[in-house]
């Protein structure tokens, strides 16, 4: 693979075929940079190559479970990108919705292996990359749900609170090799892990923000907080007014929130 990058900041997207993914692959597409897609949706992987335009970034078929997947992305992307990574978007994600009980051990551990192994693999594969770029940053992607966790989204939950917990660790960890660590927060965002369920169940996530008459924050405002977060110190960044108000709350009235998810998983 030829160099593409030309010189530009350059960042390397997990999950970059649809969502959050895309629409951060887009935002730092018009501000200049080059851009890493990666994905298991090769038709999507196409279709953003297409809209970004060729010469803009380069694409990576990626399972983030998949360390040689990972060692073989990131010598490519490096070879596209004249040998730098500006930033690592952690953003590949999934969820099942349901009580524990009800979820197969397969959705328990996909949760899992993708949530919290993906986001360590890429950590430690895009590291050296990273140490390479001055000022690089790594962006892992959590979720509110790693500030309190919600009834039928306990794995999911428990994958995001890891992700917190390991950019916290890694915040202190990289500082000594010169790489930034962001950690993003979002409440609920219009993508398609709304509509996760469990098997055998109708139920999904938007049902739950459509009982509790939550917001829906867009992918753009998502995409928006994430190069924001280059631009300032902060390890946490909260999508979503009412995601910044659970913060409040979780830190300062836990009974209250602790009371109100009980209540919904009683109904439920």
């Amino acid at each position: 693979m030829t160099t593409n990058a030309n010189g530009r900041k350059a960042i390397f997207i997990t999950g970059a075929a649809s969502g959050i993914g895309l629409a951060t692959a887009r935002r730092f597409a018009a501000e200049g940079w080059f851009i890493g897609l990666a994905d298991i949706d090769a038709a999507g992987l196409k279709a953003a190559q297409a809209g970004l335009g060729a010469a803009n970034c380069s694409v990576h078929a990626l399972d983030v479970r998949d360390r040689a997947a990972w060692t073989k992305a990131m010598t490519a992307f490096g070879k596209a990108s004249g040998g730098r990574m500006d930033a690592l978007l952690n953003n590949a994600g999934i969820a099942h919705y349901g009580f524990l009980e009800d979820l197969t051990d397969d959705e328990v551990d996909r949760q899992l292996d993708i949530n919290i192994k993906g986001v360590i693999n890429g950590a430690r594969a895009g590291l050296a990359l990273l140490k390479a770029t001055p000022g690089s940053t790594l962006i892992n992607v959590a979720s509110c749900a790693g500030l309190y966790g919600a009834p039928k989204m306990a794995t999911y939950a428990a994958t995001k609170f890891a992700v917190r917990g390991l950019s916290e660790s890694l915040d202190v960890e990289y500082a000594r090799l010169g790489v930034n660590v962001r950690c993003i927060m979002p409440w609920f965002v219009e993508t398609p892990i709304l509509q996760a369920g469990s098997q055998g169940s109708n139920e999904n996530i938007a049902d739950l923000i459509r009982e509790g008459g939550q917001p829906v924050y867009t992918v753009e405002e998502a995409a928006d907080v994430i190069w924001r977060s280059l631009q300032g110190p902060d390890l946490h960044w909260i999508v979503g007014k009412a995601g910044r108000q659970l913060r409040f709350a979780a830190r300062f009235m836990p009974g209250s929130i602790r009371k109100r998810m009980k209540t919904m998983a009683a109904t439920s």
